[in-house]
């Protein structure tokens, strides 16, 4: 018994230690919320975005990749100012199917850091896909400092706030919706402008084809040597006239007077 009570006696002389070490020691990092519902609604002024996420299901779609990925996703939010700026009844003129790909647009199929956009190469593949193929964006950035610009060929915003970066997911706020330009189509000022000088042959054509004249009809205005060409001809008809009814009148005469004579 007294060589049993030798043995324990260190083991428990060290127990006070062991506790308070145990104490000090911080719990483990909390994982990221990879949630992207949640992490909208922290942002507070995603309203429009939420219900069209929930409306088309896409959140359950990037759940589940965020857990198969190796590459991650990044999420460019409009906010509702965004959604405001779009003209009245634009959401509910899509399709449900397009309403789909309107969101779909808005994810890159990879985790892209404001770092990572620097050394991208556009144009950038997003989730959205039609019987065109696969949509895509283009990203650049600046040099001297860490503004991102995204273009869709309809609009070009650049990412206003970062609501959330840690692979495997990063969302970042954007002012304008992507707009596809298979869905939207090209930006009006985007159309090559008319040469100068073709605007006014392009108006006589037009012209032309309302009177029902075929385009190799359409002539210019006739010059004024046109003019003094067409009138002189005029003038040695009415001459050459003059001169035949001369001849008829003499022979008339002549015949009178054989008559006479004989």
């Amino acid at each position: 018994m007294q060589m049993v009570s030798h043995t324990f006696l260190p083991i428990l002389l060290l127990l006070p230690f062991l506790s308070a070490a145990s104490a000090d020691v911080a719990p483990g990092p909390t994982p990221p919320e990879l949630n992207l519902t949640s992490i909208l609604y922290k942002g507070g002024q995603y309203t429009t975005l939420l219900r069209l996420l929930q409306a088309t299901r896409i959140t359950e779609q990037l759940s589940s990749q965020l857990k198969n990925s190796y590459d991650g996703l990044t999420f460019f939010a409009p906010n509702d100012n965004a959604f405001a700026k779009l003209k009245v009844g634009t959401l509910n003129g899509l399709t449900d199917q397009q309403q789909v790909q309107l969101v779909l647009y808005h994810v890159l199929p990879r985790y892209y850091s404001v770092t990572t956009f620097q050394t991208a190469s556009n144009p950038l593949r997003t989730e959205a896909s039609g019987p065109g193929g696969v949509y895509s964006v283009n990203v650049t950035t600046s040099t001297t400092s860490q503004l991102v610009n995204v273009s869709t060929g309809v609009v070009a915003v650049p990412i206003s706030n970062t609501l959330f970066a840690e692979f495997p997911l990063a969302v970042y706020s954007v002012d304008d919706v992507l707009q596809p330009e298979q869905l939207f189509g090209r930006k009006a000022n985007n159309a090559a402008a008319p040469v100068p000088g073709q605007a006014g042959e392009a108006a006589g054509k037009a012209t032309a084809r309302k009177k029902g004249v075929p385009k190799s009809d359409v002539a210019a205005e006739p010059s004024a040597s046109g003019q003094e060409a067409e009138d002189s001809t005029n003038a040695a008809a009415r001459g050459r006239g003059c001169v035949e009814w001369g001849t008829v009148v003499a022979f008339a005469l002549m015949a009178v007077v054989n008559l006479v004579g004989a």
